[in-house]
């Protein structure tokens, strides 16, 4: 309560006890299969086709992920998470470039950014920087341009500019690259990556076009050493003047008498400063200046002093004045690339400015245990809804990913036949094979044939959930989750037909145990014709799919929704604000038709008072909500009885 200390009106804010539910998503897919590229066993979110394309590539001969995804888009999916992965050997495509010293060592790696055999179509140009060209560099990354013969014209896939061997810059290599490539990543290799490896840092000036005098008195200019500045250096010139060459010692000893402003590497730097050389080129008259000591932090920058005395513009020191600085890192940088022959990452010859080649491999196909791995990477995602694991449809497989969202309790898992299950004796021996039959999972029959995205005339064999996961999604958005995804308003777009079809008394057989037929019919084309699930036999109340995923929505968006609760003093005005807002969540939901009932308390019930939390629930921090609906069911058989109208009187 506030303090009400002197007379007088007193505002305070009183919260309404009104906490609204928010629905959760019902959605949201997950797939875990082999892709071209991409992260290994890592769920990243994708929402789009094109999306999907760029970071996990093309489609794959052995593998349905690619056309699952394509096919959960193409039927109503949003959004989707890929879990890519691979079996034993998978490696990532690298080549290790030479630097530019004179006796040239391994400077910098180039490696894919995810393990594969597409890692050896990519091409590397190393360039100059565009802004500081001495001392910078830029990298070109461009696709199957070196395996061709004769060579394609350039597929450029990303650009990397001004680029620095010097760790401490701010556009190190390592830093730039792999924060910014889709396709690579730069490694400095630190070998020789010393302070010693590095060249002499230098600044040198402008051109002189005319001999320089010096008037007596003090000349000003400001110099960085090995980064150690900015020091404002004092030129004193003797009576008498001093020109040109002459100048260069007393400018040399200018510089060694300063004292390093770095004071925890003030040894080091006092032997850099102790070593600084100046001198005046006669051939092309200019001032070098040289750091003295050779390293990766070896430098000598000069900038014009503020001072009225300024020397820097009259002796042209510096880039602003038409000279040319040169770190120590420079030498370290990669070699060019001598245009049009770039550095191939499949190209297993080392030889010139390339020291090493490591050729990516895909490895071997992954298996059971990869797969069920896979779904480790969803441990931390909590919004996928749906799981599919497209073509695999191993026993072990499967049992493991309806496993998994019977123990999450919050997504529902679509599972594959296998390709060879064409006869409806094959179908129903999968289903009984299993075992694990929870209602957390459904099982559709048969595969269908598609486009072959390779360009093969005869069209290919693909597994069925991709376009299940994709109808999922499509109801979702126009019926709800509590319209079952079935019958003909689940018209499946994207396949050109079933590997096999069922009739009625085919499916007599299928239907009863849950599987789920996807049909032909003249009138409405391919239509998923059954939403039932792995428990339609052993647990009834959630034999059917929308029922199982209404309660799937129904608790994650209230346990999302009432968080606040925790730690509220548990008494009658937590319980009333509870029931309240489950209450008001509930009634959305029964307006929108997710109930049967013609009135509310038909279809739903909220308890939250003395009775479902007693008092040693009370001692024990337990506080029980108790939350009922009466779920809407598919009418999965509609009987039309027709009768004559007999004995009827004459007219």
């Amino acid at each position: 309560m506030p303090e009400r200390l002197h007379p007088g009106v007193y505002i305070q804010e009183v919260p309404s006890g009104s906490r609204p539910i928010e629905g959760a998503s019902t959605s949201t897919a997950a797939f875990i299969g082999k892709a071209e590229m991409g992260a290994l066993n890592k769920a990243v979110l994708v929402t789009s086709v094109p999306e999907f394309e760029a970071k996990y590539g093309n489609y794959v001969a052995d593998s349905f992920l690619s056309h699952a995804v394509h096919q959960f888009y193409n039927n109503g999916g949003k959004k989707c998470y890929i879990v890519r992965v691979a079996g034993t050997g998978a490696k990532a495509a690298a080549i290790t470039i030479k630097d530019r010293r004179a006796a040239p060592v391994k400077g910098l790696i180039i490696t894919a950014s995810s393990e594969g055999d597409w890692g050896n179509r990519l091409d590397i140009e190393i360039r100059n920087g565009t802004t500081n060209p001495n001392n910078e560099f830029a990298i070109n990354v461009l696709k199957d341009r070196g395996q061709q013969n004769p060579p394609l014209s350039p597929l450029l896939l990303e650009t990397h500019d001004n680029l620095s061997m010097d760790p401490d810059a701010n556009n190190f290599v390592e830093k730039q690259v792999g924060g910014n490539s889709n396709y690579i990543v730069a490694t400095a290799d630190k070998t020789d990556r010393d302070n010693t490896a590095g060249q002499l840092g230098t600044s040198r000036g402008g051109k002189l076009l005319a001999p320089v005098t010096l008037a007596a008195g003090d000349h000003k200019f400001v110099i960085f050493v090995n980064s150690d500045g900015p020091h404002e250096v004092t030129l004193t010139v003797p009576a008498g003047g001093l020109t040109d060459g002459a100048i260069a010692t007393p400018l040399r000893d200018a510089v060694r008498a300063l004292t390093p402003k770095r004071s925890s590497n003030a040894a080091a730097f006092t032997g850099f400063l102790a070593s600084f050389e100046t001198s005046v080129d006669p051939l092309n008259p200019s001032f070098l200046l040289t750091s003295g000591a050779p390293g990766i932090n070896s430098s000598v920058r000069v900038l014009d002093s503020a001072d009225p005395t300024n020397v820097a513009a009259t002796l042209k020191l510096g880039s602003t004045n038409g000279g040319a600085e040169v770190l120590g890192a420079a030498v370290l940088r990669p070699a060019n690339s001598a245009f049009p022959t770039e550095y191939h990452l499949g190209d297993a010859v080392e030889a010139g400015n390339v020291d090493k080649v490591d050729l990516g491999l895909d490895g071997n196909l992954p298996g059971n245990l990869e797969h069920i791995k896979g779904l480790d990477a969803l441990d931390v995602i909590r919004d996928v809804n749906i799981l599919c694991i497209p073509g695999i449809s191993a026993k072990p497989v499967v049992d493991a990913g309806s496993n998994y969202c019977a123990r999450r309790m919050d997504c529902f898992f679509i599972a594959d036949p296998n390709l060879t299950d064409d006869s409806v004796e094959d179908a129903k021996k999968f289903l009984e094979s299993l075992t694990v039959k929870s209602s957390y999972g459904a099982l559709y029959y048969p595969w269908l044939t598609a486009i072959d995205p390779g360009g093969a005339p005869d069209p290919i064999k693909v597994p069925p959930s991709g376009f299940v996961a994709g109808m999922y999604a499509r109801i979702d958005s126009k019926r709800g989750v509590w319209k079952a995804p079935a019958g003909t308003e689940a018209n499946v777009g994207g396949a050109l037909g079933l590997v096999v079809d069922t009739t009625d008394d085919q499916q007599d057989f299928l239907n009863p145990i849950g599987v789920n037929v996807i049909r032909s019919f003249p009138a409405s084309g391919l239509v998923i014709w059954g939403a039932r699930t792995l428990a339609t036999r052993s647990d009834p109340e959630y034999r059917y799919v929308p029922v199982r995923r209404t309660a799937i929505f129904l608790e994650q968006s209230i346990y999302a929704g009432i968080q606040w609760a925790v730690f509220e003093p548990n008494d009658e005005p937590l319980w009333a604000s509870l029931r309240l807002n489950i209450n008001a969540f509930m009634m959305l939901q029964f307006r929108a038709g997710a109930f049967q009932g013609k009135t509310a308390n038909d279809a739903f019930f909220v308890q939250c008072d003395d009775k479902t939390t007693t008092q040693a629930d009370i001692d024990a921090g337990v506080v029980n909500i108790r939350v009922g609906f009466a779920p809407l069911k598919p009418a999965e058989f509609v009987v039309l009885m027709l009768s004559q109208k007999v004995n009827q009187p004459a007219a």
